[in-house]
């Protein structure tokens, strides 16, 4: 199974769009976003025919109403601020970043992986027996980055999405 991983698109639909059909054509079979979608077309720009899990970061407390119902609506399952799930076998968790609270209860469970955002920079390093990685941001970041990961195999690519003006 094949995990594509973004994070930090703060609304910027296009870029976002552009992101996700690179995560599709690269061969993920799923998506996560690791918070701070900021507007309910992300939602949908990522809610592409694929599993999605979806958590808040922090510039979405004002439009979490909306993005919940938006993911309810795309089929989606919402994390809401921090949650664990399984796929392929593996435990993963899955939140923003932003607050310690969620980082510690997370990383108590000893997830195998877990998924955050929030800092703008991509990384890949460990913590104990948990995987951290961060797949970067498509805002406000020197590369606009997001990330593949082989849940078989373990292997991590991250991908970079052009600057271009076309995808602002």
């Amino acid at each position: 199974m094949r995990l594509g991983i973004l994070s930090d698109t703060h609304d910027h639909l296009k870029r976002t769009s552009r992101a996700v059909q690179m995560l599709r054509d690269a061969g993920a079979e799923a998506l996560v976003h690791c918070g701070d979608l900021t507007g309910t077309d992300i939602v949908f720009a990522c809610a592409v025919g694929l599993p999605v899990w979806y958590v808040y970061g922090n510039n979405d407390a004002d439009a979490v109403s909306e993005l919940h119902l938006a993911m309810t609506d795309a089929g989606a399952t919402c994390l809401e601020w921090g949650g664990l799930f399984e796929l392929s076998g593996k435990s993963i968790g899955l939140t923003h970043g932003h607050m310690d609270t969620d980082m510690r209860r997370i990383m108590a469970a000893q997830p195998n992986y877990l998924f955050s955002g929030h800092s703008h920079l991509r990384e890949d390093r460990r913590a104990g027996p948990t995987r951290r990685i961060n797949p970067g941001a498509l805002h406000r970041a020197p590369e606009y980055t997001v990330a593949l990961l082989d849940l078989e195999t373990d292997e991590l690519s991250f991908l970079t999405v052009p600057k271009s003006k076309l995808f602002q």
